[in-house]
């Protein structure tokens, strides 16, 4: 199990084919790769530049990774995710869950995902031909979050 903060781009497929090695005995492995955008609100996206404070960031991420554990029988499972600037079509954050089941896997991938979305401790600013543009988590976001409580 591992959380990685990063400033240069990685591999996906690498990554996940790193990961499905480790994951021995495992029925299912769920990913999800996040890329940054290319359009949004409207407005083409050139820049998306995602700040961080390492320590907390990692802590939470860390907490998070823990959590999933504890409430799914994981095998494996680890987060990457990107910070500082990046360009459309970049990946920023890779999970993948490793499980005897597949649902085990595809619902903590999915609590993964709804942390990263609305606690990890990311600034995040969208940059495009209308300026820049600070993102905050979507109502949306919140009430996926919510399910996990």
């Amino acid at each position: 199990m591992s959380v990685r903060l990063v400033d240069t781009p990685f591999d996906p497929g690498f990554e996940l084919n790193a990961f499905a090695k480790r994951a021995q005995g495992a029925g299912a492995i769920v990913s999800f790769t996040g890329h940054v955008r290319s359009q949004a609100e409207g407005d083409d996206v050139t820049c998306l530049t995602l700040q961080s404070h390492p320590s907390l960031t990692l802590a939470g991420m860390e907490a998070a990774l823990s959590q999933a554990k504890a409430r799914w029988p994981l095998i494996d499972c680890e987060i990457i995710h990107r910070h500082g600037e990046m360009a459309p079509a970049e990946e920023i954050v890779f999970v993948a869950t490793a499980s005897v089941h597949r649902r085990a896997a595809f619902e903590a991938a999915d609590f993964l995902m709804d942390y990263l979305k609305t606690k990890a401790v990311f600034w995040k600013k969208e940059t495009g031909s209308a300026g820049h543009r600070w993102i905050e988590p979507r109502g949306e976001d919140y009430a996926d979050a919510v399910r996990w409580d």
